[in-house]
């Protein structure tokens, strides 16, 4: 578990991940909240900081267990 945590921490696939969540999330904050986004009323915060951060979370999991399966699939051969 450490070392899908450090892997998803590295630089590389940090700011991979952040960039994955600013476009899905926004995209996902427009559908979800599209018209009190665009009136500035009853906007749900926590929504619109879990529209950022479940995509950050599942891009940079998903790039850190790639890297860890290629990396011990190269040890293999």
């Amino acid at each position: 578990m450490t070392d899908l945590i450090r892997t998803a921490l590295t630089r590389r696939i940090a700011s991979n991940a952040l960039r994955i969540a600013l476009v899905v999330g926004t995209v996902l904050n427009l559908i979800n909240q599209g018209a009190a986004l665009l009136a500035w009323s009853g906007i749900s915060w926590g929504h619109v900081a879990l529209n950022f951060l479940v995509p950050y979370c599942v891009a940079s999991y998903s790039a850190a267990k790639n890297e860890l399966s290629r990396d011990r699939g190269s040890r293999r051969d």
